[in-house]
């Protein structure tokens, strides 16, 4: 048996994921804020990017025509303010300017030309928010500690964690623990816990839900009665809101546990819950659905995006050769060459992205017309390669340009993805359903519920039966936990 070595030509095609593919690729999948970072980032190391209104523009050279095509739709003339001429021309509405009036450092970090009117105002980047330690530590301050209890009390609060508890995530006490470190007895460090516990708000610093509870009791006087005996012994059964058990265990009328039961939940589980709140997260569209007589227009939001173009300078110097007569010109040239197509392609890939959106959001107008006309009931079944078929593209462009993409209707801000949702059956066949449109039709459902005897998931197959919808009883309690929406047993309501 022998092996012989040969070598065959064979010619085949493969797509090869050069540089400038995997930037086009991902810029598709940015979001708004993500893509504003990257263009800021690109024009600081990027020298032949620029903004327009800094020099006049001309072709590009030696960058081929799709590049001229790319100058001569991000170069847009700029419109000169015309010179205030006449006899008020000094004059100067004060008003006006001293409402307008901002600091250059709130100006926005991207690249865009908002004016006054769209930065925050001055009196609101004056302050911070306060935090629960600045809150404790404030009323610390007016009481009389020692330097040790001081030590301590520090520890204690700069431990506590956002919902107000002081875990430390280990085994044991974790009072004890802070004790030892700042060499304070537990003596005097319970004594200095109950004091911090009865600072505002009222519960801070327990090490659990029951001793959060009791902490609230007493300073309601209620902590030894039935409150207290409730949160020590039936928290579980109070969760799961099983009433006539603890009334069975205690013989006491249902009434009088229901009484109980009332003052606890008016009661804060989470005393540290209005300092932890995370400050709101605005939505910018990037893309705007108006309806203009009987049809929808869609309109790309460009607000905020750097109208990128090619520096003229570099341009002149590449065409008149002039790079440098020191003998580095060559070098130069080629590191400008470089940059220049490196510009060029990003220019291209940001106007191929915003074409892309935009087309993605025309299918999708097409598909959900009966949603912008009634809302979200008449949302019908779409998947990407709906989309994708239509505008003559791949499904995973579909999927990277809708993802963290946000559009305005006249129904309110969706993400695009919204849009995309699986079918769900009608009775006696007809025409599907959106998933979307059914989780709806069950939230409604439940909110016009009778608290005190609520629908069941079986009982509320049923009613979306009687509506023409065919869904088993376990895609209900699927669609009913995704919406956050507890079962019969938890919504059920004695008080």
């Amino acid at each position: 048996m022998s092996l012989e070595l040969k070598q065959n030509f064979r010619l085949s095609q493969q797509l090869v994921m050069t540089p400038q593919l995997q930037q086009a690729i991902k810029l598709l999948q940015l979001s708004r804020l993500e893509l504003q970072d990257l263009i800021r980032d690109e024009m600081n190391q990027n020298p032949l990017l620029e903004e327009p209104g800094t020099t006049e523009g001309v072709d590009i050279p030696d960058a081929g025509e799709g590049a001229r095509e790319a100058e001569a739709e991000v170069a847009k003339p700029v419109e000169k303010t015309e010179e205030v001429k006449g006899e008020g021309a000094h004059e100067i509405d004060w008003d006006n300017y001293l409402n307008n009036y901002q600091f250059t450092q709130n100006a926005p970090s991207g690249g865009g030309r908002e004016t006054n009117e769209d930065l925050p105002s001055y009196e609101a980047t004056l302050t911070r928010k306060t935090t629960l330690f600045d809150h404790l530590l404030w009323q610390l301050k007016l009481s009389a500690l020692a330097h040790e209890e001081e030590q301590l009390a520090l520890l204690i609060i700069g431990n506590l964690d956002d919902d107000g508890y002081l875990k430390l995530g280990e085994e044991g006490d974790p009072l004890e623990r802070l004790a030892n470190e700042s060499g304070v007895s537990l003596e005097k460090a319970g004594r200095l816990m109950r004091k911090i516990q009865m600072l505002d708000p009222v519960g801070v610093g327990a090490r659990d839900l029951p001793e959060c509870l009791l902490i609230q009791a007493r300073a309601l006087g209620c902590e030894r009665g039935l409150v207290g005996t409730v949160i020590r012994r039936f928290l579980k059964q109070v969760e799961s809101k099983n009433y006539p058990a603890i009334a069975r265990e205690l013989k006491l009328p249902l009434e009088e546990i229901v009484a109980a039961i009332k003052i606890i939940s008016q009661m804060e589980p989470k005393p540290g819950r209005a300092f932890a709140g995370d400050d709101a997260q605005y939505i910018t569209p990037d893309i705007y659905v108006h309806k203009v007589g009987d049809q929808y227009v869609t309109v790309l939001n460009d607000d905020g995006l750097s109208k990128l173009r090619i520096s003229g300078h570099y341009r002149d110097a590449l065409r008149n050769g002039k790079l440098g007569a020191n003998g580095a010109s060559s070098e130069a040239k080629e590191y400008i060459q470089e940059k220049l197509r490196s510009a060029v392609w990003l220019i291209r890939s940001i106007h191929q992205r915003q074409r892309t959106i935009f087309k993605v959001t025309e299918s999708i107008v097409k598909f959900q017309r009966d949603f912008l006309d009634q809302g979200v009931a008449a949302l019908k079944p779409l998947i990407l390669r709906d989309v994708a078929d239509d505008i003559g593209m791949h499904e995973s462009t579909v999927s990277r340009v809708t993802t963290n993409k946000f559009v305005h209707t006249p129904q309110g801000i969706y993400e695009l993805k919204y849009f995309f949702n699986s079918s769900i059956g009608r009775v006696g066949g007809g025409e599907d359903l959106a998933s979307e449109a059914v989780k709806n039709g069950l939230r409604q459902l439940i909110a016009t519920e009778n608290p005190s005897n609520p629908h069941s998931d079986q009982r509320l197959v049923e009613l979306m039966r009687q509506q023409g919808v065919e869904i088993a009883r376990r895609t209900v309690a699927k669609y009913r936990e995704v919406l956050g929406i507890l079962p019969s047993s938890k919504r059920r309501r004695y008080f």
